[in-house]
């Protein structure tokens, strides 16, 4: 066999919903998201983002928009925090 080809792994103790012959990373549980990651990075942006309303420029127009941006991702965020505790 060439270094370059894979061969699918023959444990089953692995509980992954992709297959390691496609996703080799997967046979060390490197493939999946981290929800808890995602939504700590989704907060930390809307900090920021708030946070850069605070400078030296004239006008408003930029708070507008940072604002905006803001409560769009904290808008999904809380959307998607609220349709995970509904039992479907």
């Amino acid at each position: 066999m060439a270094a370059t080809e894979l061969e699918p792994t023959s444990d089953r103790a692995i509980v992954t919903h992709v297959d390691t012959a496609e996703v080799p990373s997967a046979e060390w549980g490197w493939s999946g998201e981290s929800r808890r990651t995602f939504r700590t990075a989704g907060w930390i942006v809307c900090i920021i983002l708030v946070a850069m309303t605070i400078g030296n420029h004239k006008g408003h127009i930029e708070d507008v928009f940072l604002v905006g941006f803001a409560a769009v991702i904290a808008g999904v965020m809380i959307r998607d925090s609220i349709l995970r505790r509904k039992p479907r």
